[in-house]
């Protein structure tokens, strides 16, 4: 894996490379990644992996055209011959008259912000494995815990470089470290199983493998011998960490891309209240050991943080620059970038800022519900809002956490849900989407 200056002279490389070869305008990005993790089941190592990888990509622009091309092979000989085909590529497609680079006035200017993504704790296998090991130990240890699917624990690393033709360069380093466990409960029919993780840039910010394996194991055994609830208009609250799947599918019709689409049932929403005015959804890209910080975007925008939802009001759509020159508008530094292609919208690290009342206040006045803690499947229309998807979890009676429900649907539009969504007091920042517990009224639910 290349450093952080090596990427940006590898980038740089590859754009007068293009230039030379007829093209316009242009940018290159490098990622590379490097990646250990170990793997135990029932106390006996089960998986040792090493991984790197790097990828250098460029989008070139030739008379209102444009194209883009990857390779994992950084020699000179290779870059001739990506930027030579990148080219090529680029005169044989049709023109676009909303591709292009970023507005050169809106680039990042100056040194980019310090957001301390980088840990140099150095962690070996042996420690890896001693950190899985505990983790399904305190797992395995719970009553009622009969199997396990095995816990890992890992250590990485990632550079991000982006050059662009018209005069943006720079690069930075993130590092990562998780740990992971899955077990089952139950015999036979009767078998559950659930799990639980963290992750965290810096190897300090991990909590004890223990208790992670302790959760997952409850997890696990309040999942045993679940009931079926009835179908009807219900009450449904959700666990934060399923919860944030609902701010997802709220980002994608935010996408300036899905709106110029016209395929968002967000369209004719910019501006307008869909929340409560106690809901604020914040977009954090400069969280110091975020796990989504970056110091500037897929295009050389600088990043800020905002409010997406502010007292329940949309406060806009999330452009990258193609779509901010169909919509008639600015980007709004939220280009993210893949292994290669054009630039697509990607928040930061989302905070949904969380409400007054307790999650056990907030159940209290719930006769007959459900707690979800798990989703299943893709059922959300993104044009319509439509929201139908498979779940499991607790029946809430009388305003107390009942015993476990599975095998039932939660249905809705996802307009009217925003509308009614209701928070908890309960926030943890641990992953990429936060979110407090969520609770929203007159939903149906279908089991038995």
């Amino acid at each position: 894996m290349l450093s952080p200056d090596q990427a940006e002279e590898r980038c740089n490389a590859l754009i007068e490379r293009a230039r030379r070869m007829g093209a316009h305008a242009g940018d290159a990005s490098y990622h590379g990644s490097s990646a250990e993790s170990v793997q135990v089941r029932l106390g006996k190592l089960e998986d040792v992996e090493r991984s790197e990888s790097e990828q250098i990509s460029l989008r070139v622009f030739v008379d209102g055209a444009s194209a883009s091309i990857g390779s994992s092979d950084l020699g000179d000989a290779a870059l001739d011959e990506l930027a030579e085909r990148a080219v090529a590529m680029a005169r044989l497609a049709p023109v676009d008259r909303f591709a292009g680079l970023a507005p050169a006035e809106l680039l990042l200017q100056g040194e980019a912000p310090r957001l301390d993504l980088e840990d140099r704790t150095a962690v070996e296998p042996a420690q890896l494995r001693a950190l899985a090991e505990e983790a399904e130990d305190a797992a395995r240890a719970v009553q009622g815990i009969t199997n396990s699917e095995g816990a890992s624990a890992s250590a990485g690393a990632g550079i991000f470089a982006l050059v662009t033709s018209h005069g943006f360069s720079g690069s930075y380093g993130a590092t990562s470290f998780s740990i992971s466990a899955s077990v089952l409960g139950g015999e036979g029919s009767g078998m559950q199983r659930d799990s639980a993780w963290r992750s965290a840039r810096f190897f300090a910010d991990l909590p004890a493998p223990a208790e992670i394996g302790q959760l997952a194991a409850e997890r696990t055994v309040r999942r045993l011998a679940p009931a079926r609830v009835r179908s009807g208009p219900a009450t449904v609250v959700f666990d934060p960490r399923v919860g944030g799947s609902l701010i997802g599918h709220l980002l994608g019709a935010m996408s300036g891309a899905s709106i110029a689409r016209r395929a968002s049932f967000l369209l004719g929403k910019d501006g307008e209240q869909l929340f409560d005015s106690s809901i604020t959804l914040l977009d954090e890209p400069h969280r110091l050991r975020g796990l989504r910080s970056r110091p500037f975007d897929g295009e050389g925008l600088p990043t800020a943080a905002r409010k997406l939802i502010d007292n329940g009001r949309m406060t806009g759509w999330m452009m990258d620059s193609a779509a901010a020159r169909q919509l008639g508008g600015d980007p709004t530094g939220h280009a993210g970038r893949g292994g290669s292609g054009a630039p697509h919208v990607t928040p930061s690290n989302l905070v949904l800022q969380p409400g007054e009342l307790t999650p056990a206040a907030l159940i209290a006045d719930i006769a007959d519900g459900v707690y979800v803690t798990e989703l299943i499947g893709q059922g959300v229309n993104g044009v319509t809002g439509d929201y139908s998807r498979g779940a499991s979890g607790l029946r809430i009676v009388n305003g107390e956490i009942a015993g476990p429900i599975a095998e039932f649907t939660v249905a809705g539009n996802l307009v009217d849900m925003f509308a009614g969504m209701r928070v908890a007091n309960d926030l943890v920042i641990e992953r990429g989407i936060d979110v407090p517990t969520i609770r929203i009224d007159g939903m149906s639910v279908a089991g038995d």
